[in-house]
Parts: structure tokens; sequence; C-alpha cells
């Protein structure tokens, strides 16, 4: 597989990523979302404002990429935000509605950059240099990743429950 197939199906990922969180969110009970399992630290609830916040900073990296290659990129304490930004006093369908406004606009900018963007460089305080594809790899995978976590949350809700 060429580096431009792969980058292609990572973008058509990273594009579908609104569709997929909203067929997932819609398999899971809106009861349950602020349950809180022994498979996991995190609720559904946390999850979808995580994903957010994660996207708001994804936002920001995607274009500090293209138009400032080389300069650092901020990392947060995710469990931090969750737990001082009181992620279950804020609102699901609030988040929801905001990553897919920050993710189409990443999406529609990111098919607009030549090769050579992809190329650009910047440095994570936790995951160290990193190129724009390495940045595209993360956050394809972001939500599928968080889905299947809510997956597990929701299995063992069920378990408890029955």
């Amino acid at each position: 597989m060429t580096n431009q197939t792969n980058r292609q199906e990572k973008m058509a990922l990273y594009g579908q990523a609104y569709d997929l969180l909203a067929a997932a969110l819609a398999r899971f009970p809106r009861e349950m979302w602020q349950y809180r399992s022994q498979v996991d630290d995190w609720t559904i609830h946390e999850i979808v404002v995580h994903i957010t916040d994660s996207e708001a900073n994804s936002y920001v990296r995607c274009r500090r990429f293209i138009a400032e290659p080389g300069e650092p990129l901020m990392a947060y304490d995710e469990n931090q935000w969750a737990r001082v930004l009181n992620y279950h006093g804020l609102d699901v369908d609030t988040a929801v509605s905001l990553f897919n406004w920050l993710r189409q606009s990443s999406y529609e900018l990111i098919q607009t950059v030549p090769d050579a963007v992809w190329q650009h460089e910047a440095y994570h305080p936790e995951s160290g240099q990193m190129t724009f594809d390495d940045w595209l790899d993360t956050y394809s995978r972001h939500v599928p990743e968080h889905i299947a976590q809510m997956e597990r949350i929701y299995a063992a809700w069920r378990e408890v429950t029955g």
C-alpha cells in the first residue's frame, strides 16, 4: 500500500468520525451514559465531552502543522480536564455538535493541502517529534478507539442491569 493510499484511507476514516460517533451513541441508552463501570474510569458522557475537547486541540494542532511547522504543540491532562471542567455538568448534545463542526472544518482543510505539507513536523511534549501524517493517524483512530471503549462500558452496564 502506498503512502498516498494509506493517507486517503485515514482521511476517509477521519471524515466519517461524526457519523460513527452519532451511530454509536444511538446504540447506548442515555440512562446509562453516566454509568461508571469496573472496566473503565470514564463514563460515556465523559468520553463524549473528552472527544470534543480533544478535537478542539486537534483543530489547533492541524492548523499549526500547516501554517507554523516546527512550532511546538500543546499537551493537556485529559483526566484533569474531565475533573476540573466537570464534564458531567456539560451538555453532551452541545459537545457532539461542536465536535461535528470542528471535525468537518479540519476535514475540509486537509483535503486542500499540498503533498509536501504532510511531512511538516512539530514537537508534542508527550509524543515527541511528529509529522502531519502522524497527526492524521492519531486523529483518524481517536473516535473509533473511544467507541470501542464505550462498547466495553455498555457491555459492563448490561451485565450489571441484566
